[in-house]
């Protein structure tokens, strides 16, 4: 995904110009290096990356039009395995340990409480996590207890918590239609924001935070995006088109900073990955990282747009 928001990023003095397709001759890590060759450009293993791309596909569709509650079983594999690899990047970068134990119990109970009980029981299993994670801490003493904790807190609320918003849209009246909205809009900037940062990127976003990122990639992601949502909620949801170009316009923008907070926590631990779970991607939070705040603005939007009844 492509995006930052900054209103204008000049390309800074450290780095060289911009490659033909867009993107400053620097290492993921922003340290200086040679002229990028094509494949470089197009970044990761592309085909491996297409590969788990639609097989991840898949797996939502199907249990999406199944029985949609299987989605919610995918949701809760998939805030175990985010909450595992986010404290393995925690413990590894900065040598913080979080509390590994009562984050993966807790963040289930946040995902499946959340179903019949709807946001008043993810609430009620959070405050379980925090009080868990502080006595699960105090076992080891004051030595970096606040760190640790508040790295502890941090992925309660990053992982688990968000993901319930995802829950919410599944189970929610017409759940197939909001989470595949919210779905689309998202894989469309991706999609579109890629494609437009290849072939025109010229002008970095946020150099010191991604410096393949560009504006018109940016630009690509939100044209892209806002087609989604438009035809998304006309087709799925049944509410007029223009609604649509809003809520894919506001999903952009927020799975771009989602996507950049996730940059900033890679580069304070000193990590190019969060894991190795996916060819051509990295690690699950990888994928997530546009997704997880992206879920809590669809369920919003869409709690606002889309009559109940």
């Amino acid at each position: 995904m492509t995006s930052s928001s900054d209103a204008a990023v000049p390309v800074t003095p450290d780095l060289p110009p911009p490659g033909p397709a867009g993107d400053p001759a620097t290492s993921d890590d922003g340290t200086q290096a040679s002229r990028p060759s094509k494949r470089a450009r197009l970044g990761r293993n592309l085909a491996a990356a297409i590969a788990v791309g639609v097989g991840l596909g898949a797996i939502i569709l199907v249990s999406l039009l199944i029985v949609p509650e299987w989605f919610v079983l995918v949701l809760a594999a998939v805030t175990a395995i985010g909450t595992w690899e986010l404290a393995g990047a925690l413990r590894r970068g900065a040598d913080i340990r979080v509390a590994l134990p009562v984050l993966l119990l807790g963040g289930q109970a946040v995902v499946w409480l959340s179903w019949p009980f709807g946001l008043r029981g993810a609430a009620i299993a959070l405050a379980a996590t925090v009080l868990g994670c502080l006595l699960w801490r105090m076992r080891e003493g004051a030595a970096h207890f606040v760190r640790d904790i508040g790295a502890s807190l941090f992925v309660a609320g990053y992982v688990p918590l968000l993901v319930a918003f995802a829950v919410q849209l599944t189970v929610a009246p017409q759940g197939v239609g909001r989470v595949l909205t919210f779905l689309i809009c998202v894989v469309a900037s991706d999609v579109g924001g890629y494609a437009a940062g290849v072939v025109a990127g010229r002008h970095p976003m946020a150099p010191t935070i991604s410096p393949k990122k560009s504006w018109e990639g940016f630009l690509g992601s939100q044209l892209a995006g806002m087609l989604a949502g438009a035809l998304c909620v006309a087709l799925l949801l049944g509410i007029p088109w223009y609604w649509g170009v809003l809520v894919g316009a506001l999903l952009v923008a927020t799975a771009t900073l989602g996507d950049l907070v996730e940059s900033l926590v890679k580069r304070d631990l000193g990590i190019k990955d969060m894991g190795t779970l996916l060819p051509g991607h990295g690690g699950l939070m990888d994928r997530l990282d546009s997704l997880l705040p992206a879920a809590f603005v669809a369920w919003a939007v869409l709690g606002l747009l889309v009559p109940v009844g």
